[in-house]
């Protein structure tokens, strides 16, 4: 197996950083935090101290970071991975990232012959750890194969969907989606409790019906009937997320009211609900509304 690359290690690039390591990949590990990479030392995965470091080290290079500014600095900055790639390197981008950003990360990696796939994942952390992820691919049809074997250790189904940019437009869709059906099951909710219906039960007979959704389906049973909230997905995370959609329905001139009162309740959700708090409590910011 070829030397995988992993740079930020946190809840997503912990469980994809161990997985490629169970599967029997080479894994190095870089994260900006202090002591963070060195954590994963004891379960096989080698630190390195600098971007370069990593980057001249691996053959394949897996990005899992919060933002699209974040990505363009850690490829594009001095001592970043444009500038201590070897030609050849393959960079999978896992961020929920703006696709016309991406689009500029690959074109300057382009320049030093460097391929790039952007690859936002579905999952959470439990699908990280477990190798089971969903993973949207955009990019070249050579640099999808070639990391092929590598993205199947670390997730269970992968569809490649156009060229690069088209993942992570797949990823914002797919997230706005989610933010959506949250806030319409909530509101479902809300409705058949006060006419007399148990909440519980509703969700177990939408779930054998046409209603069903994401949030019938996983958030309401694993996070908020069970008043864990505790996905592992922030709501400052949603809410960035929330809004790329929203940049991006902008940037087509796309006429989707549903979206945009989706992106309204999202975005005023901030001040009353923290950015650390989990983005399934975006149901109890409806309740007070």
């Amino acid at each position: 197996m070829k030397t995988v690359g992993v740079i930020g290690l946190g809840n997503m690039g912990r469980g994809m950083a161990l997985s490629l390591k169970r599967g029997g990949c080479t894994v190095l590990g870089f994260d900006a935090a202090p002591g963070v990479a060195g954590k994963l030392e004891a379960e096989g995965v080698s630190e390195r101290a600098s971007i370069a470091d990593i980057t001249r080290d691996s053959d394949v290079l897996i990005l899992s970071l919060p933002t699209s500014a974040i990505v363009e600095e850690v490829v594009l900055g001095p001592g970043g991975v444009a500038a201590s790639a070897k030609p050849g390197l393959i960079v999978v981008d896992t961020t929920t990232a703006e696709p016309n950003s991406t689009r500029k990360v690959a074109a300057a990696l382009a320049e030093v012959k460097v391929g790039f796939v952007d690859g936002p994942v579905s999952g959470g952390p439990k699908g990280a750890a477990t190798a089971t992820m969903t993973m949207v691919l955009g990019g070249s049809d050579e640099d999808v194969a070639a990391v092929e074997p590598i993205l199947a250790v670390m997730s269970a189904k992968r569809v490649h969907v156009g060229p690069v940019g088209a993942g992570h437009v797949t990823k914002i869709i797919n997230n706005l989606l989610t933010g959506v059906h949250l806030l319409a099951t909530s509101e479902a909710v809300r409705a058949a409790q006060a006419a007399g219906v148990d909440p519980e039960k509703l969700v177990e007979a939408l779930n054998g019906g046409s209603g069903r959704n994401s949030a019938t389906l996983t958030n309401y049973p694993t996070w908020i009937f069970t008043d864990k909230f505790d996905s592992g997905f922030t709501m400052k995370l949603m809410r960035k997320d929330v809004r790329l959609a929203m940049d991006l329905l902008r940037s087509q001139n796309i006429n989707a009211p549903i979206a945009a009162e989706a992106g309204r309740l999202w975005a005023e959700s901030a001040a009353t609900i923290g950015d650390a708090e989990d983005f399934n409590r975006i149901v109890q910011f409806i309740e007070r509304k």
